[in-house]
C-alpha cells in the first residue's frame, strides 16, 4: 500500500475524459493533501480535443464491462447532483431504444396537403393517422420525428432509470476546471517518455506546446490516460485505434429526448446521381437537451493515427452519409441545420474487450486506457479506481481484476 504521508508528484498523461476524471477523483481520496501531493495533467492539443469532445455521450447500465459500469453509472448521477450537472453538461435520462425504418431517396420530398411541398409536415405528424401509424408499429407517441410511413418497428432498450447521457464535451472540460479547482495543474504539452529508476517511475518528460520548450518533472506515480496514443507513451500496451465519424445537426424543431440505435434499409439508387444496390445502415441518433441531434456511424481504418487530435482528418463525404441516413426517415433532420462534421479515434484493446485500469508493471506507473465507446460512461468510475490504486494501493470501489493491465503487457 502506498504511503499517503510521501511526498507525491502524481502525473497524468492525456487530457481526455479518462484523465480528467483521474484527476478530478485524485484531488477529492481523502489521503490527497496539496501541501504534500500534485497532480499535473498534461495535453497533447487541448481538453476533450478527441473522443471526449466528440462522442455521443450515452449512459447506461447495460454497457460494458459489468464490473465497472455500475459504478460509473451512479457516480455521473451523483457528479451531477453536486455540481448542477444537469445545466452544465446537460446530464439527464433518457428513452433508449432500437429503431427499424425504411429510408427515402434523397430526391424524395413529402408534400403537404393541397400539393405543396411546405413545412406542416410537423402538423402531419400529429394528425390521427400519424400517430395510429406510431401505436402499430409500436413506437412511443412523443417519437415523432421519425416519418410514421417508414418505421417498419421499434424495441425499448432500457427501463425508467438505466440510460442517461451528457455532452461530452461538456461534461469534459467541467470535469477538468472542477480537477483545478482542487488543485490540479493542467499543461499543454506533448509527452515523449516517461524516466524510471530502477523499477520505479522517476519522471515524465514532454514538450510544451507554446514554447516548443522540453521540460522533466519528477513523478513518483504515472496515469497513461491517453486513449488511442497510448501504446506512443507504453509500446508495449496493446491499444489500437478505429476512425469514427460523426456530425450534428440543429433540427427544424425542439425534439423528444431519445438515443436511437437504427436499423435503415436504403432503397437502390439511393442517391439518384449515383446509381447503387440496396443497403442497411446503422447510423445511431441521440436527441440532446440543447437541442440538437448527434448522429455516428460506423468506424474505419483507412487512415491511420495522426499525430495529435488536432491532426485528425476528416472525411467530409462519411459525415455527408450519416446526414443522408438519418434524413432519410427525418425531415427535421434532413432539413434541419447541420452544426459540425467531425471525426476522431476510438481506443480499442487489441487482445479483448476494454478497458485496461490499473498497475501497468514498474512501481507507480498506472494504466487507464481502451475504453472504446464506453469512455463516457465509465470514465468517473475509472477515475475513482484509479484514485484509490496510487493512495490506497489498490481499487476498493469495485472488484476489476479481469481489467489489470499486467495480464496483457
Amino acid at each position: 500500500m502506498s504511503t499517503a504521508n510521501e511526498r507525491r508528484d502524481i502525473v497524468i498523461v492525456g487530457g481526455g475524459i479518462i484523465g480528467c476524471c483521474s484527476a478530478y477523483y485524485l484531488t477529492r481520496h481523502p489521503s490527497f493533501d496539496p501541501s504534500r501531493h500534485s497532480v499535473t495533467l498534461i495535453e497533447a492539443s487541448e481538453i476533450a480535443g478527441g473522443a471526449s469532445g466528440k462522442a455521443g455521450g450515452l449512459l447506461a447500465q447495460w454497457a460494458y464491462p459489468s464490473n465497472i459500469v455500475p459504478l460509473s453509472y451512479k457516480l455521473h448521477a451523483e457528479l451531477a447532483k453536486e455540481h448542477g450537472g444537469k445545466d452544465r453538461w446537460g446530464y439527464r435520462e433518457v428513452n433508449c431504444g432500437q429503431l427499424i425504418a425504411k429510408g427515402r431517396p434523397l430526391n424524395e420530398k413529402k408534400e403537404a396537403p393541397g400539393g405543396e411541398a411546405g413545412s406542416s409536415v410537423s402538423l402531419q405528424k400529429r394528425s390521427a393517422d400519424a400517430l395510429g401509424k406510431l401505436k402499430s408499429a409500436r413506437v412511443p407517441q412523443d417519437l415523432d420525428w421519425i416519418e410514421p410511413e417508414l418505421l417498419r418497428g421499434y424495441e425499448s432498450m432500457s427501463d425508467p432509470g438505466e440510460t442517461a447521457q451528457v455532452h461530452p464535451y461538456l461534461f469534459t472540460t467541467s470535469i477538468a476546471k472542477l480537477a483545478e479547482e482542487k488543485g490540479a495543474n493542467i499543461t499543454l504539452g506533448s509527452v515523449s517518455s516517461i524516466g524510471y529508476s530502477g523499477d520505479a517511475v522517476e519522471s515524465v518528460s514532454y514538450t510544451d506546446k507554446k514554447s516548443g520548450e522540453a521540460h522533466t518533472i519528477p513523478a513518483t506515480d504515472v496515469v497513461v490516460a491517453a486513449g488511442p496514443w497510448t501504446s506512443s507513451i507504453l509500446p508495449d500496451a496493446p491499444i489500437s485505434a478505429t476512425r469514427a465519424h460523426s456530425v450534428v445537426i440543429r433540427p427544424t424543431r425542439p425534439v423528444s429526448g431519445y438515443t436511437l440505435f437504427t436499423n435503415i434499409e436504403i432503397p437502390a439508387n439511393f442517391d439518384p446521381a449515383k446509381p447503387s444496390r440496396p443497403t442497411v445502415a446503422q447510423p445511431e441518433i441521440y436527441a440532446r437537451p440543447d437541442d440538437t441531434v448527434y448522429a455516428c456511424g460506423e468506424g474505419d481504418h483507412v487512415v491511420p493515427l495522426p499525430a495529435t487530435t488536432a491532426d485528425v482528418e476528416v472525411d467530409e463525404k462519411r459525415c455527408q452519409d450519416i446526414i443522408n441516413e438519418v434524413g432519410s426517415v427525418s425531415d427535421e433532420l434532413r432539413d434541419g441545420q447541420i452544426c459540425a462534421r467531425q471525426a476522431c479515434y476510438l481506443p480499442n484493446v487489441t487482445m479483448r474487450g476494454g478497458p485496461l485500469v490499473g498497475h501497468a508493471g514498474a512501481k507507480g506507473l498506472y494504466l487507464a486506457a481502451g475504453h472504446t465507446c464506453w469512455g463516457i460512461q465509465n470514465a468517473p468510475g475509472t477515475g475513482k479506481v484509479i484514485s484509490e490504486f496510487v493512495f490506497d494501493g489498490q481499487a476498493k470501489s469495485a472488484k476489476i481484476s479481469s481489467l489489470d493491465p499486467r495480464n496483457y503487457l
